[in-house]
């Protein structure tokens, strides 16, 4: 199959020193922290009568949204590029019963294979154990091969509705809509992002003296990404139903909804952008 490569935008590539500058100071961070967030959290546990430092959380959700390194800030590029450029007549069915955006997955997937990228809609699905519900998940992953190496990159097309909770206070609702629409990136930082989210989420319920779920507990939640996966390029024809129009209609409109925000997000971060003033 010939594939055609995506090229970044001529002002992005104008930028790229200054992006690598801060993504290596960003990386160095991340890995002289990775394991620091959990062990020296805000909220400690559900008795702790103390709240998070939510300046402190904000910066730190802000710090950790965006793509390190190129290839992560390229394939960020190209994953939004994507998603503008699919349709309704796209989506097909995928699966019977709930659709859940499979369709848009799939059709994801398509564009970026097609792009070169080794994509696949991953299918994760763990038991519960303990305090934390069995469950499962649907995402996107992109492995990367480079000099020998490989790294996978995930992608979650839904990536706020993962932190949703009843009744929150004012301040998670902004932390909430800082996340980025669609999550690009390692699972480094999305663990990092994960336990930020759970912090804060701990931190609003108390306020509103409301118990902490366990489907909001940081186990649950890496659960979804972290769990034993199913690769597959194309879904499984036995899946593929023609008889369910409504519950594929809610696709369509999950469509127009993602497509919505992630432009009004962009928007947000052109007018937030620094104007170069050099001539």
């Amino acid at each position: 199959m010939e594939c055609s490569l995506w090229v970044p935008p001529k002002d992005h590539q104008n930028n790229t020193m200054k992006v690598n500058m801060m993504a290596l100071m960003v990386s160095d961070f991340l890995e002289n922290n990775a394991g620091s967030v959990g062990a020296d959290s805000w909220c400690s546990s559900d008795s702790d009568s103390r709240f998070p430092d939510l300046i402190h959380l904000t910066d730190k959700i802000s710090c950790y949204k965006h793509p390190i390194g190129q290839y992560e800030i390229d394939l960020s590029s190209v994953v939004h590029s994507l998603v503008f450029s699919i349709s309704e007549t796209d989506l097909h069915f995928v699966k019977s019963g709930q659709c859940n955006a499979s369709c848009i997955r799939y059709s994801l997937v398509k564009l970026l294979r097609l792009s070169c990228y080794d994509a696949a809609v991953c299918a994760s699905r763990w038991q519960g154990s303990g305090k934390v519900p069995g469950g499962d998940h649907e995402y996107i992953d992109v492995v990367n091969y480079n000099n020998g190496c490989s790294e996978r990159l995930i992608i979650d097309i839904d990536f706020r509705s993962h932190f949703e909770i009843a009744r929150a206070v004012d301040s998670y609702g902004r932390k909430l809509n800082s996340l980025p629409v669609v999550y690009v990136g390692s699972s480094t930082r999305l663990k990092q992002l994960l336990q930020l989210m759970v912090d804060a989420a701990r931190s609003s319920l108390k306020q509103n003296s409301m118990p902490f779920p366990p489907w909001r507990s940081l186990a649950y939640l890496q659960a979804k990404w972290h769990s034993p996966y199913q690769r597959k390029f194309t879904p499984n024809e036995h899946d593929i139903s023609g008889n369910i129009l409504s519950a594929h209609k809610q696709c369509n409109g999950h469509l127009r909804r993602l497509q919505s925000s992630l432009q009004s997000e962009l928007e947000a971060e052109r007018v937030l952008k620094p104007v170069n003033n050099t001539p």
